[in-house]
């Protein structure tokens, strides 16, 4: 076996960016930090099947800005360490590893940027722990409400229910024991490959899928990033409401191929003060594909 490739901040090749590993809710949680501590926080969120590297264009940018820089791997993902338990797993026990990593900093909140299921955590963490977000930036994820919604049928809602449905039948598909793994593993992790294909075919090099198997291979990581599926539907916790008060951007690249593009804008009615951008020609990789776009909507709604 070749010898694994280094995930951590090193890849940056920045000696102003480091790794640093915390310890939140008893597991030792690694994250990629950069810029003045004093500064305004940024915690940046990542989704499956990535690590912080799915946020490597955007760290230098936002420091530049003015900002401190806080890119977590999710628990499980990488270099952070995985619990066995599935239900360590559920949403608000991630979104509890967000206010932690923003007390590691010395702070009682911060400015959320989530994509994919970092955008889950994040609008959990918006409603269940509203002190300690700020300002919310959510990217390809519908609000919890409007989701759960799209997957009920009821009257006038069927087509949209079953469109959803059909595009959501990987979720079921990873609650499957052990299934899952032995078909990426066998395949050199091929499947979770053809997922990030998915962005533009500039947007991520062979060697950047090489970064991501490596982080993919470590010892337990596949098994706790589908846990997080499984823990979604089987250890689901009840949010203590549904109105997110913080000024909230949502993103939306609407050739998502998992999610609808109606869930766009039913989530920002969820929002007191929400505003929806979208990117008609963008996937669900639409950080990736439309990088310069992203980042100047961004920096223009973090600094509010």
């Amino acid at each position: 076996m070749p010898p694994r490739l280094a995930t951590d901040a090193s890849l940056l090749r920045d000696p102003d960016v480091e790794s640093v590993y915390r310890d939140i809710d008893g597991l030792e949680l690694h994250a990629v930090a950069a810029g003045d501590p004093s500064d305004p926080l940024v915690v940046l969120l990542h989704g499956f099947p990535e690590f912080w590297w799915g946020w490597r264009e955007y760290v230098g940018p936002l420091v530049d800005a003015g900002y401190r820089v806080l890119a977590p791997d999710g628990r499980g993902y990488n270099l952070s360490e995985a619990p066995d338990a599935l239900p360590a797993y559920s949403t608000d026990r991630l979104s509890a590893d967000l206010a932690g990593w923003i007390e590691s900093e010395g702070r009682d909140s911060a400015r959320v940027v989530g994509h994919d299921w970092g955008a889950a955590v994040a609008w959990d963490a918006a409603l269940r722990r509203p002190a300690v977000v700020d300002r919310l930036v959510i990217i390809n994820v519908p609000h919890p409400a409007a989701f759960a919604g799209a997957l009920m049928p009821s009257r006038g809602r069927w087509k949209l229910t079953l469109r959803q449905w059909r595009r959501s039948w990987y979720v079921l598909f990873f609650q499957l024991p052990g299934v899952p793994e032995w078909l990426n593993r066998r395949s050199d992790y091929e499947g979770m490959a053809r997922f990030l294909r998915q962005a533009s075919p500039d947007a991520l090099s062979e060697a950047d899928l090489d970064r991501y198997r490596a982080a993919w291979s470590r010892p337990g990581a596949l098994t706790a990033m589908l846990d997080w599926y499984r823990a979604a539907v089987q250890h689901r916790p009840d949010l203590p409401g549904v109105t997110v008060e913080q000024p909230t951007l949502v993103v939306w690249g609407e050739q998502d191929d998992a999610l609808l593009p109606e869930l766009a804008e039913q989530s920002v009615g969820f929002c007191e003060d929400g505003r929806l951008e979208r990117f008609p020609d963008a996937s669900h990789w639409v950080t990736h594909e439309r990088q310069a776009e992203v980042q100047a909507l961004l920096r223009e709604h973090l600094d509010g």
